[in-house]
């Protein structure tokens, strides 16, 4: 299926939702004198904007695609301040002028433009709209200070140190974060975010536990699962060990899925979210892990 056949496709199901809320009964239409059923583009403009603004930032660029006069509704600050969290003001790291709230969302989006709070980093999924977070390394409670060593980040300099794992048996580490700065009523993912120094050992064929949990609530809502830090493992491995393991990204770091969990709460929410990854029952000799943070995005849905 071509791109351009994938986006109709995708219109086709935005714009059957829609018409659900548009949709007139017979006994109306007639009442009316209306002879054909009422199409989208056949209301005003700021109401095209108005009802775009309830569905997504990927689908209001794709609204843009179908004509003028969907292109100029979706240009409008009806729809884009709905993508914009509320409290996008008390957040911004630094004062800046913004010619359209379409111009704020996509500064939002980039991570140039980071908003940070207590050795947090915040933005905005650009896709979605939903608030995005890491942690920096400097926020995470790291076992055994001593075993860890602050280096300058290898890939940007000009940002903050990261630790380096010195040899040790005991890996541990663990941060707590609240909620309140994410996304209302959606479901997250949890990723630590590292890669090896040049010389790394103690970690090939060991599963390291990972659980992330609400605290306060109950242990059995937990997420629990075994991640492993090296990439080439063998499948049988890691079938049979049921392991989690890393994934490059783009930016040239590694990362690990250790966790999901849900969000309930709002801006004002006290919830808070406990993270550990920790390795403490072989005992065998580790060394290598540089760590940048553990960053938390909404869940990708499956398909």
């Amino acid at each position: 299926m071509t791109k351009t056949r994938c986006m109709h496709v995708h219109f086709r199901k935005i714009l059957q939702r829609v018409k659900k809320t548009l949709r007139l009964s017979a006994s109306d239409q007639q009442s009316q004198g209306v002879t054909e059923p009422l199409s989208l583009g056949d209301l005003p403009e700021e109401c095209i904007s108005l009802i775009i603004s309830f569905t997504s930032p990927r689908d209001a660029c794709v609204f843009a695609l179908v004509s003028k006069t969907f292109e100029s509704a979706v240009q409008s600050d009806i729809v884009w301040e709905k993508f914009i969290p509320p409290e996008y003001e008390s957040l911004l790291s630094r004062s800046q002028h913004f010619s359209s709230k379409k111009e704020l969302f996509f500064a939002l989006c980039d991570e140039s433009v980071l908003i940070n709070v207590s050795k947090k980093d915040l933005w905005i999924e650009k896709a979605t709209g939903k608030r995005c977070m890491m942690l920096s390394a400097s926020a995470l409670n790291l076992s055994v200070h001593h075993t860890w060593k602050w280096i300058t980040n290898p890939l940007s300099p000009w940002l903050e140190t990261v630790p380096e794992l010195l040899t040790t048996r005991w890996f541990e580490i663990r941060c707590r974060t609240n909620t309140r700065f994410l996304s209302p009523r959606t479901r997250y993912s949890v990723y630590i975010v590292f890669m090896k120094a040049d010389i790394c050992y103690g970690f090939a064929y060991v599963a390291i536990e990972a659980v992330v949990r609400m605290v306060g609530h109950d242990l059995n809502e937990s997420c629990r699962r075994y991640v492993c830090f090296h990439e080439a493992m063998e499948w049988q491995f890691l079938r049979r060990k049921n392991l989690v393991n890393p994934e490059r990204r783009e930016d040239g770091w590694m990362e690990i899925e250790i966790g999901e969990f849900f969000n309930e709460g709002a801006f004002r929410n006290n919830d808070e979210i406990e993270m550990s990854v920790s390795e403490t029952t072989q005992r065998n000799t580790k060394r290598g892990l540089i760590i940048q943070g553990i960053e938390i995005r909404p869940t990708k849905k499956a398909g």
